[in-house]
Parts: C-alpha cells; sequence; structure tokens
C-alpha cells in the first residue's frame, strides 16, 4: 500500500509554513517540520491502514513536498519539480489570496487543537460536484455544513424570527415554503452562516450568524466556483442579478 495522495488541506498547511519561512524548503531535520508532520497525521482525511505506513506524511515527505509548492509557484524560474496539479492549484491560491488561505490554515489547526474537526463525520457537500475544494479547504467545509445541519440551531433561529415577527422566507429568492407546501412547509427554512469559518473563527455559533435560505439557495452559496465555496445572502442576491447572455 502506498500514501494517499496529497490533499487540498495537506498541502494547505504546508504551504502556509513555506510562507512563513519566506518561501524557503521546510528541512526534515527541522522542529517546524516535524511538527507539521505530526499535525498532518492528526487529520481525519485517511483511513487507519495509512497511518501504519512509516512513511506517511513523516517530515522528508513533508519537506519534499515544501519543495514542490516553491516550484510550483507562479512566476519561479528554478529548476522544477514534479509537484503534480494540486501542488499548482495551492501554490497560486497562496500567490493571489494569501491572506485567505492563511487563516484558513489558522481555523483548521484550530479545530484539530480542539478536538472539535476530528468528532465531525464526513459530510455528502463538503467537496463540489468535480470532486474539487475551493480556497477554504474540504475540512472547513465539513465543518460548516455540520454546524448549518444543527436542527437546535435552526429553531433557535426560526423561533427568534417568530418573536420579531419577521418572515421565514429565503433571505435570496424570498422563497416560503408554507405558501408553496401548505401546512407541510410551515415553520421550514435552512440556515447558512454568514461568515466562513476562516473569517469567523471557530466560535461558538450565535444566531445572529445564521442567514435564512432555500435549499436551492444555500447549495449555491456553498456551491465551489471561482475559486471560492462561501457566499453571503448579499453575494448570492448580486451573482442573481448578473445579466445572462441573451437576456
Amino acid at each position: 500500500m502506498r500514501s494517499p495522495a496529497w490533499t487540498w488541506d495537506e498541502l494547505l498547511l504546508i504551504c502556509s509554513r513555506v510562507v512563513g519561512n519566506d518561501w524557503r524548503q521546510l528541512r526534515a531535520y527541522q522542529q517546524v517540520t516535524g511538527e507539521l508532520a505530526d499535525l498532518l497525521r492528526s487529520l481525519p482525511l485517511h483511513g487507519g491502514a495509512a497511518h501504519e505506513l512509516p512513511e506517511f506524511r513523516s517530515a522528508t515527505s513533508v519537506s519534499r513536498k515544501s519543495a514542490d509548492l516553491i516550484t510550483s509557484r507562479p512566476g519561479y524560474t528554478g529548476p522544477a519539480t514534479r509537484g503534480g496539479h494540486l501542488t499548482r492549484l495551492v501554490a497560486e491560491a497562496f500567490t493571489t489570496h494569501e491572506a485567505e488561505m492563511m487563516a484558513a490554515a489558522r481555523a483548521i489547526e484550530a479545530g484539530i487543537g480542539s478536538g472539535d474537526l476530528a468528532e465531525i463525520p464526513a459530510q455528502p457537500d463538503e467537496v463540489s460536484d468535480d470532486g474539487t475544494t475551493a480556497l477554504e479547504g474540504r475540512l472547513l467545509a465539513r465543518w460548516a455544513l455540520f454546524r448549518e445541519r444543527n436542527p437546535a440551531l435552526r429553531r433557535q433561529k426560526i423561533a427568534e424570527a417568530v418573536r420579531l415577527g419577521l418572515p421565514i422566507q429565503c433571505e435570496v429568492c424570498h422563497f416560503r415554503f408554507r405558501e408553496v407546501y401548505g401546512a407541510l412547509g410551515g415553520d421550514y427554512i435552512e440556515v447558512h452562516h454568514v461568515l466562513p469559518l476562516h473569517i469567523s473563527g471557530p466560535r461558538e455559533t450565535r444566531v445572529e450568524d445564521l442567514a435564512f435560505l432555500c435549499a436551492n439557495c444555500h447549495r449555491m452559496c456553498h456551491r465551489s466556483h471561482g475559486g471560492a465555496s462561501w457566499r453571503t445572502p448579499a453575494a448570492l442576491r448580486a451573482e442573481i442579478a448578473q445579466p445572462r447572455p441573451g437576456s
């Protein structure tokens, strides 16, 4: 059995250390590399069998992958290594969206350090239909989807709307389940975090952090497109308002 292929989240964490090292290679003998290897082995991304392999996310493998990220960076003119397509995408993302990528790395580390991420099962929509992920990474998408599917949070949000006399409708398209489905759709709606985890941080979710969305708009807010897998209701409304070819 060979070590599993590198994932976006793992490369994101390695590249965050490379950026912190002024885009210089992480050496296997350095303490930071050994600590990073331990962190990568703790991620809930691969089965237990992989962890039995001596080379699985070893300091040496992390060092090699850091070199791949460096040589995949746009504008690099030195000798190339064989990093692969995903390695190149991560290096490009750090070049064009460094702040967001560094914030995502910090959020993943916070989730692993607290133990929260390790307890969350894989979610059906954490990876887009084409198998890719966006800047935030698969683990943060998993965490966000799990929180949004918490029925207690949804009940709290609905109760607040009822108390304030606000309509229970999608904040993007204004769809009301009750108007279409009658009693079956009474007080039904989905909720969406208005800020991604890498911005808000892994804090406890508050009612004011949530927005009402119908199922279609919720899926569009989470759909990976253009390097992002998170949209606010306002951003989705702006997307809908864009003129379409032929319209």
